[in-house]
């Protein structure tokens, strides 16, 4: 039962009521007035009674007239006397009956609005009291979601503070590290002025590369990928063939630093000749590094029909690209220039052409896979909308419960009239409380 259907039930007690005393009001007039019409047609029996025997008399002294003209005056004169003094009772008698009525309906009004005023007040006890009830629950129920919002934001801000603080720890320690590397670049010019060491730079950044995008069975190191030759690549990628054996694609890093030092010598002095001279002169050390990767390494069909060359650094790769060597090394022998950023883009696309592969082989594992991934996919998704229906119901209710229903009893209660606080705390404490089962009713 709730509040709406209780109130409708004491506005239809309360018109009973008043139709009841209504009903009473009316019953009691009516029968006054039929006593009223009652004296009245006694009145005019009399009257009537009265006219009667006036003519009667006037008949008898028409009659009788030379012979009792004294006893007809004397008669006539008592007649009067007594009509006037039944009159006079008459009235006197009807006077007092109304007045008894008067008195009886003053006594009935005063009663039925002490009766009504009681009525009044309980009913207004009892809504105050669902009131305090139901604004207490409230007030309960804002309390219990402020904490959760107030645990929720704490819980948030401390860990995106927890965050902030990782990324200065971080950032302190990159500008540690990178202390460090500036105090490390003036040995490492000493370590890159070694031929032996050149090459071990190269081939540690090659390694460092595929270890990070290839896995340890999709490459190998220090492998003699020519049947006909005991040369050793640095890597070998390992692709998939028909039979038993991979087919190798070599990888091989060089770093031609002397050469490329001299050319960065030639660009600032500004000489137009040294440069020329030390771009030719690092072309033949690319050209002649491709060939040896050429005659040592690409041996069909144990490795591919081409091979790669690793330049250890960006501006040695763009160097080379901007004198032409892309084209004219893969042309003339089958071998290809990567820089660092070009290694990793062509190792990401081989990557993903092996997955292919690897798919297209597995396709019936696969769709296995995505069927029973689709079905939990399902009740996942059923879970969430689920879910998300609750919180939309529960969200309902607390805004029905806030709005609608706080209207509703503020509406019913608009016209009731508000006391002194003094009183109505004495009212609350004299008058019989509700019970409990429908206080627990009301706010359900």
């Amino acid at each position: 039962m709730n509040i709406t259907t209780i109130c409708l039930g004491v506005v239809a007690v309360l018109q009973g009521v008043l139709i009841m005393m209504l009903a009473i009001r009316e019953s009691r007039a009516k029968q006054a007035a039929l006593r009223q019409e009652v004296l009245q047609k006694q009145l005019e029996q009399l009257q009537q009674r009265q006219q009667n025997s006036q003519q009667e008399i006037m008949e008898s002294i028409q009659t009788q007239l030379t012979q009792l003209g004294g006893v007809f005056l004397h008669a006539q004169r008592n007649a009067a006397a007594d009509q006037n003094q039944n009159l006079t009772v008459i009235s006197n008698t009807l006077t007092q009956q109304l007045s008894g009525l008067e008195t009886r309906f003053q006594t009935l009004e005063m009663t039925s609005e002490q009766k009504l005023d009681n009525l009044r007040r309980t009913m207004e006890a009892q809504l105050t009291a669902i009131q305090q009830k139901n604004q207490q629950k409230l007030e309960e129920l804002r309390v219990t979601v402020d904490e959760k919002l107030q645990q929720t934001l704490q819980d948030r801000l401390s860990h995106s503070f927890q965050l902030v603080s990782d990324q200065l720890e971080q950032v302190y320690k990159g500008l540690g590290e990178m202390q460090t590397l500036a105090v490390s670049v003036g040995d490492l010019k000493k370590v890159l002025s070694n031929v032996k060491t050149r090459g071990m730079v190269g081939e540690i950044q090659l390694g460092a590369i595929l270890e990070d995008i290839l896995t340890q069975d999709q490459y190998e190191r220090n492998v003699a990928v020519n049947p006909q030759s005991k040369c050793v690549v640095e890597f070998a990628v390992r692709l998939p063939s028909q039979g038993q054996q991979p087919i190798y694609l070599p990888i091989d890093a060089k770093f031609p630093s002397d050469a490329y030092y001299q050319l960065q010598q030639a660009y600032d002095s500004a000489d137009a000749h040294q440069v020329q001279k030390a771009a030719q002169a690092l072309t033949q050390r690319l050209r002649q590094f491709a060939r040896d990767i050429h005659d040592k390494y690409i041996a069909p069909p144990a490795t591919t029909d081409f091979a790669i060359l690793f330049l250890p650094f960006e501006g040695l790769y763009a160097e080379a690209v901007n004198r032409g060597l892309i084209e004219s090394l893969q042309r003339d022998f089958h071998v290809m220039l990567a820089g660092p950023s070009t290694m990793a883009a062509l190792l990401n696309s081989l990557q993903l052409g092996l997955k292919t592969l690897t798919i297209q082989r597995r396709s019936s594992e696969v769709w296995s896979i995505l069927a029973a991934v689709k079905t939990e996919f399902g009740k996942f998704a059923a879970g969430l909308q689920q879910t998300q229906l609750r919180l939309n119901q529960a969200h309902d209710e607390l805004e029905r419960l806030v709005t609608t229903r706080t209207r509703m009893i503020q509406r019913s209660l608009k016209s009731v009239e508000e006391i002194d606080p003094v009183q109505a705390a004495d009212l609350l404490k004299t008058a019989n409380p509700p019970q409990e089962g429908h206080l627990s009713e009301l706010t359900d």
